[in-house]
């Protein structure tokens, strides 16, 4: 009970109003009032009753003040370091940081560098994006991507740890994720949308998907019949980002020809990996399970990426399509912008 509620409490009993009456003078129930007349008498004061437990010696205000004072001097400090500068333990430094401060501890990461005029052309195709499409319109696009895979593991330096008594162990046990200078790699095309997926497209090493290989190998022979397929009758829309060759007049022409609406090279917002479902969403997910362990040959990364790719419900696409509308808006929020978390 606050102090202030408590002191009402008994400056009303001194002059001889009753428990009920003091009740309903400050809005309170009788039972707090009676309480508080009680612990008064018992006590004598209204300070509150001496705490069980050890007294605080270490998170006391001059300890949060210097804290607060290092953080506010230099954000990055790690709390090892201020651990030894200040001679509490590392466990009050980390509930002094996460608790008083009210504060939380991100990681640095890589971005993209945007330049002003990056950003203008970012926010100005957000802008016209997000008033040509709702977001139930957006359950309607399709959205297509490529990515080059390796048969090396995939490694996440956040989450990927082992827990074991040394380093000694941690390396027999696969903390050592081998890399090469060349390792055989696979190009992968699909598309999604939010009810369904394409098969994977594989392009064989060394082939460059220049705008003949894309419009005939991907566009015509796997694009066309799978969208005829699962859309039937429904309209969708098809997007691809700006490569050379999505760009080309043969491709261009043909989208307009072929299919019943498409966002244009135009209209997709240049530098936007961040927009990109597949990009920051499947590829990393398809990565993460079809490259857990590093594979001896292309056949075998062939076979692990499709059995991954099955395996991924259709649900995950609704849900990945549904962030694309709030990603726009993010992204004109920011003025064209970082707006990841």
């Amino acid at each position: 009970m606050p102090s202030t509620e408590r002191a009402s409490i008994i400056k009303l009993h001194m002059v001889g109003v009753t428990a009920s009456k003091i009740a309903k003078r400050l809005n309170a129930s009788r039972f707090t009032a009676q309480k508080a007349i009680k612990r008064y008498k018992e006590l004598g004061t209204l300070s509150d009753r001496p705490r069980s437990g050890c007294p605080k010696t270490a998170i006391t205000p001059n300890v949060v003040k210097k804290v607060r004072d290092k953080i506010s001097r230099n954000a990055t400090k790690s709390m090892r370091k201020m651990t030894k500068a200040l001679e509490v333990s590392e466990r009050s430094v980390r509930r002094i940081c996460h608790n008083k401060p009210k504060g939380k501890c991100y990681k640095k990461q890589k971005c993209h560098a945007l330049t002003p005029s990056m950003r203008a052309a970012r926010i100005e195709r957000c802008d016209q994006l997000l008033r040509r499409f709702d977001k139930a319109r957006c359950l309607e696009i399709v959205f297509s991507d490529e990515k080059l895979f390796t048969i090396e593991a995939s490694l996440n330096h956040q989450n990927d740890r082992i827990l074991v008594r040394n380093v000694e162990e941690a390396n027999q046990s696969g903390r050592l994720v081998e890399r090469k200078g060349h390792p055989r790699q696979l190009m992968v095309w699909t598309a999604i949308t939010s009810d369904g997926k394409s098969d994977l497209v594989f392009v064989e090493e060394g082939v460059k998907i220049d705008s003949s290989l894309y419009l005939e190998d991907i566009l015509k022979k796997n694009l066309l019949p799978w969208t005829r397929n699962h859309f039937g009758g429904r309209s969708f829309l098809f997007q691809q980002h700006g490569a050379l060759a999505h760009k080309s007049k043969e491709v261009q022409g043909w989208l307009q020809r072929e299919l019943s609406d498409s966002v244009s090279s135009s209209e997709w917002p240049p530098y936007s990996s961040d927009l990109n479902l597949l990009d920051y969403v499947i590829w990393r997910y398809l990565e993460s399970k079809g490259c857990a362990t590093p594979h001896r040959s292309l056949d075998s990364l062939r076979r692990s990426l499709i059995k991954a790719w099955k395996e991924m419900h259709v649900y995950y696409m609704r849900a990945v399509v549904d962030s694309f509308h709030d990603r726009l808006r993010a992204c004109a929020r920011a003025k064209g912008g970082i707006f990841e978390t």
